[in-house]
């Protein structure tokens, strides 16, 4: 028996105690077991196991109940884990690390069995040379074959070999990254680039941490429904750097596509463009899919930049909201990847918020002893323990002042917090229902103006007809989630169609301002925005 073999003997021969610190779990799925009332239990018994292992606690995933191997296919292994780090999450801790084993599974094939360990607190906060790139882009279209082969500096074999690097567990993402979104990381030190040789061995990924002295984390996020509640406010306490938008030359650009970088724009991300799969076409037609890719930007009003062209230093200087660069890419022949590294090591953080202190409320909680918790990003300035705020739109309109207690960041009770971090800040003078998601936190000097409606440019990505005056999407803002009935100028907007249109919130007035970009959706229809005039009532 090998000593990795060993942990899960020993965990099985542990069992499911009352008072023990081991659980077995068959699988774990977000329909399921994220449900209303179902993810704060489980919550509370993951939180009941590490308190009952002084801090630490032992999840056995792809097992019966009686301990017996099940084996489960990767991909409900890999969404149990994610699944397993929010539960962590919401319950003051984090997945420390996870074996497994392959085991004859269900169906024909094999199965995983996995260990995991979780302990009490969360990840560490990251340092500004962490640079974290959010990727999207069309299913099959390469994007974690692209980066696996960067992350380990291995060709792929033509079948997505690499990608197999990230499939199992995309959750183990060192230096703070919540684990449900995260799936790959590698560094540099002095300019030479730190991969890992096995992406799934903790004591590597640990490696390359330890020796990097940059860290580049990529995040699956845009392909995925929770991306909006996720990004927009914030990646786990990370502001999203960059943006890496894939496009197959032996496909070209897709209605997926231009719906992406809609999104990936209108969250106003600096983004890349790689061209994947380049081995696969001729040069003609890899020409075509280039000139498809620069269309596509130009019809969003950016400027493409051909790095192959124009260089790296160009794309470096140049990279912003308006001007994207292109790179064309292969994970088998490694075209472009060396590109990549070099944009990767050199391109800068992006710049943290300038001001006043300014904070969306995206989660609220009650601690006892402690009283109401407003917790989110911090968009702008810094907050102090008692600083004396305001936090509002209540549902007429009015602010409410208030004086921060304490605030906690990661779990670790801290005197500040600047903008870019995720937070909880304990508020006196409020109770925790009176307090709402889309609330936002403000200096008490501020002369805050919410409004129920707002002028904006607005961009249709997919509709399966037409938009007409009344339309009411749901309206994403910052942390705002709220029913709107939507304008047009004119009367309609077709997909594709980009005009000018007033936005009515549905039930109540936010604070909103010129500027701000938005999504909306209502089912498969999807559009992206921005405020170019706010009227108070």
């Amino acid at each position: 028996m090998s000593p990795d073999r060993a942990v899960l003997e020993r965990a099985l021969e542990r069992g499911e105690q009352e008072g023990g610190n081991v659980e077995f779990k068959e699988r774990l799925t977000r329909d399921l077991h994220l449900s209303d009332g179902r993810l704060e239990s489980l919550a509370a018994q993951l939180r009941h196991r590490v308190l009952s292992g002084d801090g630490e606690a032992t999840y056995v995933v792809g097992v019966t109940d009686d301990g017996g191997l099940a084996g489960i296919a990767p991909g409900a292994f890999s969404e149990s884990m994610d699944v397993l780090s929010l539960l962590a999450e919401e319950a003051g801790a984090h997945i420390d690390e996870v074996k497994t084993w392959g085991v004859p599974g269900e169906g024909s094939g094999d199965g995983l069995v996995g260990v995991a360990t979780v302990r009490e607190g969360a990840m560490l906060e990251v340092d500004d040379e962490h640079v974290v790139v959010g990727t999207a882009g069309h299913v099959d279209h390469g994007k974690s074959t692209l980066v696996g082969s960067l992350v380990t500096g291995s060709p792929d074999d033509g079948e997505g070999g690499t990608r197999a690097f990230l499939d199992v567990q995309p959750h183990e993402v060192e230096r703070g990254l919540s684990a449900d979104l995260s799936y790959g990381v590698y560094g540099f030190d002095d300019g030479e680039a730190v991969r890992m040789d096995n992406p799934h061995r903790k004591a590597d990924r640990a490696r390359v941490v330890e020796e990097a002295d940059r860290l580049v984390s990529f995040v699956d996020t845009v392909g995925h429904e929770p991306w909006l509640r996720t990004t927009i406010r914030g990646l786990v306490g990370q502001k999203l750097d960059y943006g890496l938008l894939t496009v197959a030359a032996d496909d070209g650009p897709t209605k997926t596509t231009r719906e992406h970088l809609g999104i990936l724009l209108a969250t106003e991300l600096p983004t890349l463009v790689a061209v994947t799969k380049a081995d696969l076409v001729s040069e003609e037609r890899l020409a075509e899919v280039e000139r498809e890719v620069e269309r596509l930007l130009r019809d969003a009003d950016r400027t493409p930049l051909r790095v192959e062209r124009h260089g790296v230093d160009a794309a470096i200087e140049e990279v912003s909201e308006q001007v994207v660069p292109i790179v064309t890419t292969s994970a088998v022949t490694m075209e472009g990847l060396g590109v990549l590294d070099e944009l990767f090591e050199r391109l800068p953080k992006t710049a943290e918020g300038a001001g006043e202190f300014s904070m969306y409320v995206d989660r609220t909680y009650r601690v006892t002893g402690v009283g109401a918790v407003a917790s989110g990003t911090i968009r702008s300035g810094r907050v102090a323990a008692g600083d004396e705020l305001l936090i509002g739109p209540l549902a007429d309109g009015s602010f409410r002042e208030v004086e921060v207690r304490s605030i906690e960041m990661h779990y670790h009770r801290v005197d500040e917090a600047k903008a870019g971090r995720i937070v909880g800040i304990a508020l006196k003078g409020i109770r925790e229902a009176d307090i709402e998601r889309g609330m936002v936190l403000l200096p008490r000097a501020a002369d805050p103006d919410p409004v129920r409606e707002f002028e904006a440019e607005v961009m249709v990505l997919n509709h399966p007809t037409r938009i007409d005056e009344g339309y009411e999407p749901v309206v994403h803002v910052e942390t705002i989630s709220e029913a709107a009935a939507i304008y047009p100028e004119g009367g309609q907007l077709l997909p594709g169609d980009t005009g000018t249109a007033r936005v009515r919130f549905k039930f109540r007035p936010y604070l909103v301002e010129e500027g701000q970009r938005f999504v909306f959706r209502e089912g498969q229809s999807k559009g992206v925005g921005t405020i170019t005039d706010v009227e108070p009532e």
